[in-house]
């Protein structure tokens, strides 16, 4: 959470979105080139998919974990990266239901016909509202930083792994994105750090000890 707060600083309030934007705009030719190219077409569909069906599989397991003795010990990690995987994204899409930014591909600066406008400043009237902030794709990725608390429950040498395939899923979408002029990187920090709050606090709800303390004056 404290890398979340720095990089929103620098995201958000030292340039670093624009001053990656222009980058990426000027190494396609000053246009957004990539914006319905075939390799990030297919990422904008696949991951999506993707992400799906990894979270069917996992309510079937759940399921299959509901009815069986012998997998009881599953039944509640289970059932918290169901929850948390849903929650995550649908926190993001929320979220993205009532901010008000647009996509680096809709302003004036990078060929767009709007003027920028910051998370918290006001829109001027007759601005259409924009719909671009947080990533929604990108929470396809990041909800699964809750492997790492699932596998911490499980398999607790394997909780980094957890994390890896979380974070680096939601890079790869977030990239994606971002050379398609859909998102600057602020976008993707912000959905990272839903997801990662949001799998931690439902980890401590699902596995919440009391301190020793208290029970012992119980």
């Amino acid at each position: 959470m404290a890398a979340f707060v720095v990089l929103v600083m620098a995201s958000m309030g030292f340039g670093a979105d624009q001053w990656l934007a222009d980058r990426l705009y000027e190494w396609q030719g000053h246009r957004w080139l990539l914006r319905h190219a075939p390799a990030t077409e297919w990422f904008h569909a696949a991951g999506r998919d993707v992400s799906t069906v990894a979270w069917l599989g996992v309510l079937a397991a759940w399921l299959v974990a509901r009815s069986r003795r012998s997998l009881v010990a599953l039944r509640r990690p289970l059932a918290y990266l169901v929850i948390a995987t849903a929650l995550s994204t649908i926190l993001v899409a929320w979220t993205k239901s009532w901010s008000n930014m647009d996509c680096p591909w809709d302003l004036v600066r990078y060929g767009g016909d709007r003027p920028y406008v910051g998370l918290f400043a006001l829109r001027p009237l007759g601005l259409t509202r924009g719909d671009c902030f947080p990533a929604g794709h990108a929470s396809g990725g990041y909800a699964w930083l809750s492997l790492y608390f699932f596998l911490l429950a499980v398999r607790p040498r394997w909780r980094w792994a957890g994390l890896a395939v979380g974070g680096g899923a939601g890079l790869l979408f977030g990239l994606s994105q971002q050379l398609r002029g859909a998102h600057f990187v602020s976008h993707d920090v912000w959905t990272a750090g839903i997801c990662w709050a949001t799998a931690l606090l439902l980890y401590l709800l699902f596995w919440h000890r009391p301190v020793r303390g208290m029970e012992a004056g119980r």
